[in-house]
């Protein structure tokens, strides 16, 4: 595996900067990576973003499904080249952020997805792979160390306390499994990276009425960072619906908690129910 493996990595391909392309090089943070995915028989990997191969050829030793998504001709024509002995391997070239994952999903066998993310397009996807939370059993991805201390921030954190920190963890359970340093990857990147995890909970951990309330709640509160709750919501909510479920008006979102959150959301798709109620 280890022949393999170098020499599918030393194959001249020039990165591209419009892909974002890094390509990871370091063996022991490869591994690192592969022990935590720990691959099982009959498991279904999806990788997305193959590059050279750092993952893809390690993950084909297990045996299991493995399909793969990459945007770049060029290395899916390296990487068909180098693993044409692997049946298990399936090579979609499409633009994962138009990808339906459910189209993978057989005999309802959830997904496993892995990937080295690339940071153009990380926060996007991430929401993205939402969409497709019930067919997935958990995700571990390398992304911008910046973007999961997005991720796992809570309000004590206002400055990396977001949206996607919200809207994540209602959803997900996350847990930040290592760093990883910019000499890793070929041409190293400017910034650091993370490995993190990422499983859809069997149930949220707050009670949500409407899940859509719920995002567009998050959406408007954090449209404006600087403003307070009065002026976000006022399309949504005004400043007696605020104060009904104990939240200050005045408050700005990076100080509510996800259960504050969810009142907030809760009160939203109640409000006609009540106004009818009251007339």
């Amino acid at each position: 595996m280890c022949h393999l493996l170098n020499e599918i990595i030393m194959t001249p391909h020039h990165p591209r900067k419009r892909f974002a392309q890094h390509f990871l090089h370091d063996n022991q943070i490869k591994m690192r990576i592969i022990q935590a995915i720990a691959p099982q028989p009959k498991q279904h990997l999806v990788e997305i973003g193959a590059g050279k191969g750092a993952l893809t050829l390690p993950l084909l030793q297990y045996n299991c499904p493995l399909d793969v998504i990459e945007l770049d001709r060029d290395l899916i024509e390296l990487l068909k080249r180098k693993t044409i002995s692997f049946k298990q391997l399936h090579i979609h070239n499409a633009d994962v952020l138009k990808f339906d994952f459910k189209q993978l999903v057989t005999d309802g066998q959830s997904l496993r997805i892995v990937g080295n993310l690339p940071y153009n397009i990380s926060t996007p996807l991430l929401f993205y792979l939402l969409n497709y939370r019930n067919d997935i059993q958990d995700m571990i991805f390398m992304l911008q160390k910046e973007v999961v201390d997005r991720m796992i921030a809570t309000p004590s954190i206002p400055s990396d306390y977001g949206r996607l920190s919200v809207m994540l963890q209602y959803h997900l359970r996350i847990e930040k499994l290592f760093d990883v340093s910019p000499n890793a990857f070929q041409p190293p990147p400017k910034v650091n990276s993370s490995v993190v995890q990422l499983t859809p909970h069997p149930t949220p951990p707050v009670a949500v009425i409407n899940q859509k309330h719920f995002a567009k709640i998050v959406a408007s509160a954090f449209s404006k960072r600087r403003k307070i709750l009065r002026n976000t919501l006022k399309n949504l909510l005004n400043v007696s619906d605020i104060q009904a479920v104990g939240i200050d008006p005045q408050a700005r979102a990076e100080t509510l908690t996800l259960i504050e959150f969810a009142k907030l959301a809760n009160e939203f798709t109640l409000k006609p129910q009540k106004t009818s109620n009251h007339t």
